[in-house]
């Protein structure tokens, strides 16, 4: 759904009750690894780079198929959020993992996404506060 009055951008999908609120997905060109200190937790080459614009632009976050996590995820319990822009969130954590700062979740994924964000299903996000992100040939 392209709004060219609110931005240039192309292929990107759009709140249709805010179109100032988008984002666009993007093939990572490069293989992504995440990991906690010096366990892989997961490895593709099928991630995808979301860059999202709202009332501020969002540092860009990677969506990695499940399948291609190699940690096991536990669902944080009563842990939910919603997004207008793409659907409901479920929150995960790993076993052993005790952040320092409190965070009760290291992982997101879109349980519940609208039809226009669909490609985003399936699909889980780490905290980069917590992870490390690596780009590699």
């Amino acid at each position: 759904m392209p709004y060219p009055d609110i931005t240039r951008a192309t292929q990107t999908i759009h709140n249709p009750a805010d179109p100032r609120h988008f984002m666009r997905l993007k093939p990572a060109s490069r293989k992504v690894t995440i990991s906690l200190g010096d366990k892989l937790i997961a490895l593709t080459n099928r991630a995808l780079r979301l860059v999202e614009v709202s009332n501020d632009v969002y540092d860009p976050a990677f969506y990695i198929p499940m399948d291609d996590v190699t940690a096991k995820l536990h669902p944080v319990p009563d842990r939910t959020t919603h997004c207008p822009l793409k659907g409901d969130a479920v929150y995960f954590s790993v076993d052993g993992w005790k952040p320092a700062d409190g965070s009760d979740y290291l992982a997101w994924s879109y349980a519940r996404t609208f039809d226009f964000a669909h490609e985003l299903q399936g699909l889980v996000a780490f905290n980069p506060a917590h992870v490390s992100v690596t780009e590699s040939p």
